[in-house]
Order: structure tokens, then sequence, then C-alpha cells
């Protein structure tokens, strides 16, 4: 009972947390605003959300670097993809894959709205088909940030097949390392999506090819910088 207990008070702290910090910190404008609404309104999948803190994240990282080339592998309803434009140089270029038609028209009529027709590329269909022979031949210049937020199985897949052009000093951030807290214990060996999180967290930690600092914000990201 008294486990039980702390466990209750705990998931209670951190939403107390999480909540401040929203609080406390720049708030979605209209136009994310409603495109947070339509997602929710048109799926029931609208916890895949990157949501404001991680958004405002993303951007700041990408204004921080600099970032003139990334890319995302996982566009959902571009949410993620309109905050790190924001953050990106203004001659930047934005590459983001999705392979859920019903998502493709709520991408293309918000990054238009957001005016960046001309920054961010949307495409559709089989991530580890497409970086590899058309994404990747195609960038001017190395990638400066990786988000992956896709199939938690093929996080190591996405991760080896982006490394060789990330440039040095660029980052690889991969959202839901904490997968819900099913990462803990002996639930990490139930379902192969829990065990693409587990494998992938253990490969980073041991990559001597990158610096890693896994930050436990929303569902946990792992930040990765490229020596």
């Amino acid at each position: 009972m008294d486990e039980l207990f702390e466990k209750q008070q705990y998931q209670t702290t951190n939403r107390q947390y999480e909540q401040y910090a929203i609080d406390h910190s720049m708030p979605d404008d209209e136009l994310l605003s409603e495109l947070v609404r339509r997602t929710h309104l048109s799926f029931t999948t609208s916890s895949m959300l990157s949501g404001m803190l991680q958004g405002r994240l993303l951007q700041m990282f990408c204004q921080m670097i600099g970032a003139k080339t990334v890319l995302e592998i996982g566009t959902y309803t571009g949410y993620s993809s309109i905050y790190m434009a924001r953050g990106m140089a203004e001659d930047g270029i934005l590459h983001t894959v999705d392979n859920n038609p019903e998502v493709a028209d709520i991408v293309d009529e918000f990054i238009t709205r957001a005016g960046f027709s001309d920054n961010i590329i949307a495409h559709q269909g089989n991530a580890l088909e497409l970086i590899p022979k058309i994404i990747i031949p195609t960038l001017d210049a190395p990638l400066d940030l990786v988000f992956i937020d896709a199939d938690k199985e093929n996080y190591i897949n996405y991760y080896e097949l982006c490394f060789n052009n990330v440039r040095k000093g660029g980052f690889i951030i991969a959202d839901n390392v904490l997968w819900y807290g099913r990462v803990f214990g002996e639930s990490a060996h139930n379902d192969k999506e829990t065990k693409g999180i587990t494998a992938f967290n253990q490969m980073v930690k041991e990559d001597p090819r990158v610096e890693n600092l896994l930050l436990p914000i929303r569902d946990g990201l792992m930040i990765l910088r490229k020596k």
C-alpha cells in the first residue's frame, strides 16, 4: 500500500511539475492551437502530438545550433515540424516522413498556412525506403538535426540509417524513450515496441560515437550529439 501511494504521489507531482512549466512558458499561438484541436477532432491517436513543451524545446534546439538541414521521422499532423521550422535558418529545409496517408491533407494545409511551403518537404511512405533512396541523395548539406518519432521497433534502424549523414556536432533526438513507463522492469520484454525502445536506449548509452542525455520530459527525449 505504501509503494502504491508513493507511485501515485510521484505521478501527481510530475503532472504538477509539467503544468507549472506549461503555465510559465510561451503558449502555442493560434495556428498551432487550431492544429491541436483539429488533431483531437480528427484522430483517436491525438496523444501522439509532441505537446507545447517539447515543441518549444525542439524549436530552441534548432535555434541554438543554427539548423539549416533537418530530418524528421514521423510527421503525424505536422505540429513538431512547424515548431522546428520556426527555429531553423530562414533558408533551411526540413524533410519529414510519415506512412499514414490520412494525415497528409492536414499536414499540407498547416505547413502552407504556417508559411513553410518552401521549407518543409513532406514525404509519404516507408521511411526505411525513402530516406536512403530519395531524401539523403537530395540533401545539399549534412544533417544538423534528426528527430525520430516513429515506430519504436525501428529506432535503431533509423539511427544507423541517418548517422553517417549527420554532421560532426549535429544532434539526433529520439522521442518516447520512456515509453509510458513500460521500459521499467519486466514489462520491457512484453512487446516489440518496448523491446525496440529498451534496445535503442542501451545501444545509445554504449555508442562511443556520441554524447547522450536522456531527458524525462513528457514521455522521455534522448538527446545525442555526434562527436
